[in-house]
């Protein structure tokens, strides 16, 4: 089994930063990408960030030059930055990790974190 926690997640206002927090745990026989989505009330889930084993990034859209993922290998954690956070920025925010095995990927998944950009 492998195992996804996320942490960070809160009330900021308008303007202001937080940092999400994923600890990946369990038996992992090789690298894995992965990265956050999120999913807002009335909306589909969206793809905010992805990172490579290779430290290969990318971002949506909306988020680029406002959030930062990064990954810490030896801590088998990985961060996203977010800065500058808008009310649009709200929703529940799922850490994912593509563990990579013989003959496929699975994907699994952290059970979210909510954060909330409000005044």
């Amino acid at each position: 089994q492998v195992h996804l926690v996320e942490s960070g997640g809160g009330l900021v206002q308008p303007g202001g930063s937080l940092r999400l927090s994923c600890a990946v745990s369990g038996s992992i026989f090789s690298g894995y990408g992965m990265g956050w989505y999120r999913q807002a009330p009335g909306k589909q889930r969206e793809l905010v960030a992805g990172i490579t084993t290779r430290n290969t990034t990318n971002y949506a859209d909306s988020v680029k030059g406002r959030f930062t993922i990064s990954r810490d290998n030896a801590k088998n954690t990985g961060y996203l930055q977010m800065n500058s956070l808008k009310p649009e920025d709200t929703g529940v925010y799922y850490c994912y990790a593509d563990v990579v095995g013989p003959l496929s990927v699975r994907a699994y998944w952290g059970q979210g974190t909510q954060v909330t950009v409000s005044l």
